[in-house]
């Protein structure tokens, strides 16, 4: 066993590392001590063969640390004769000059080719307090955003419009203004639109935001609008300036698919002074598997966070997604418990919600999140007013305990979105 590579995690100073936990999968007869060296070796010093310039010395100031091996069962005196496959948890500490604050590193040393070694999935990275400093996490954060909108004692509405793409800019602003009336906080592009030749991003800007200024006219209700600005990471801050000088009050971005660093591009530009709404669309391919991968509770709760995003799309486990509820659990802690310095960003919860689930949603989460809703609000036999509309009586009715079912003899629109969604 090399002293260089296993220390305990009280051996090694806290605040010099990054530390990656790792749920392995490995054949009865691996040595899962020089497997969980072959890992710190591969992401830091080291190769698959010993090179003459990986010194001691290098190996102690810059090779990973094996601070942890876990096996799940625990055995300890034998293993069971009809045990073929073992399971174990590996931390791994990763020297913070080996990658700075340059986050697309961090990723590439915690799970860069090892993400190719079979079962092996990436589960926590934790952070000293002198990395997180390097970020500027959320600008507005949960209390940022509540502040704009003047909403406080519930969780917040969000309204994507739909159809999701092939309508014009008018035809936008008609579905907009019709949630916006009925009450709706936030209302954000599909992530399947951008800025496509039949409803540009800077026309459909302009026609939106004069549809926010209407309904804060006739009601005084504030609506933030996230125009989504995804494209190539280079004219990310370009396709953003587009859409705040025709003015955007808040914006969107697709940031797995455009790729997690551009988050920084526009956390980091002055001129930049509005919300980000992370769209988490592409986590899947990312979280799904149990045996690879990278945890949801880093895809879409601890990175967007310490990114800088505002508010993040979290699926839930009531709609038409498959999601441990769980987990979504989780995600939503990753993104609301305390974090050093870095201020809680909002989870929008999204993937077929409509308010036959509220009181679910509520009493898992409290009033700290968003409610994410297209299909329930569009859809809706009234239209999308009385569709935004039933929302809220589902949140009041949860929040006063009078129930869904109670609250719908009394309103209309509830009533209706219960017998169609039940």
């Amino acid at each position: 066993m090399d002293q260089y590579v296993h220390v305990l995690q009280e051996g090694i100073a806290a605040e010099d590392y990054v530390v990656a936990t790792y749920f392995v999968g490995v054949k009865r007869e691996t040595d899962i001590v020089k497997y969980a060296e072959s890992i710190a070796f591969e992401q830091t010093t080291g190769t698959w063969v010993k090179v003459p310039g990986e010194t001691q010395d290098i190996r102690e100031k810059y090779g990973g640390k094996v601070i942890g091996i876990y096996e799940i069962p625990a055995y300890e005196y034998a293993i069971p004769p009809g045990v073929q496959d073992r399971q174990f948890i590996i931390r791994i500490a990763y020297p913070l000059g080996n990658f700075g604050h340059n986050f697309p590193l961090l990723l590439t040393t915690v799970f860069g080719n090892i993400s190719s070694m079979g079962i092996i999935k990436l589960i926590d990275v934790e952070f000293p307090l002198e990395y997180t400093q390097g970020f500027k996490g959320p600008q507005f954060g949960i209390e940022g955003v509540r502040k704009i909108l003047g909403a406080y004692n519930r969780p917040l509405v969000l309204n994507m419009i739909k159809p999701c793409t092939g309508f014009t800019p008018e035809a936008g602003a008609r579905l907009f203004y019709e949630a916006g009336k009925g009450g709706v906080d936030i209302i954000k592009d599909d992530e399947l639109i951008a800025d496509p030749s039949f409803c540009p991003l800077k026309m459909r800007v302009k026609k939106y935001m004069e549809q926010c200024r209407r309904i804060y006219e006739e009601n005084g209700k504030k609506v933030l609008y996230t125009p989504n600005i995804t494209c190539r990471p280079d004219k990310i801050l370009d396709q953003a300036k587009v859409a705040i000088d025709a003015g955007a009050n808040a914006l969107m971005l697709n940031y797995l698919t455009v790729g997690m660093a551009a988050i920084e591009i526009l956390v980091e530009a002055d001129e930049i002074q509005v919300p980000i709404l992370g769209h988490s669309d592409f986590a899947g391919a990312l979280y799904e598997s149990p045996h690879s991968g990278v945890s949801s509770t880093l895809v879409q709760g601890k990175f967007p966070r310490l990114l800088g995003l505002d508010m993040v799309l979290v699926l839930n486990p009531y709609g038409k997604f498959p999601y441990l509820r769980d987990q979504y659990l989780r995600v939503c802690q990753n993104l609301r418990s305390r974090f050093y310095n870095i201020k809680t960003s909002f989870p929008m919860i999204g993937g077929g919600v409509h308010p036959g689930v509220m009181d679910k949603m509520i009493d898992d989460l409290g009033i700290d999140c968003i409610i994410g809703a297209g299909g329930a609000i569009h859809a809706h036999p009234g239209g999308p007013s009385a569709g935004t509309k039933a929302f809220f009586q589902a949140i009041e009715a949860a929040l006063s305990g009078m129930g869904l079912h109670e609250a719908a003899k009394i309103h209309e629109e509830l009533r209706v979105a219960l017998e169609l969604w039940k």
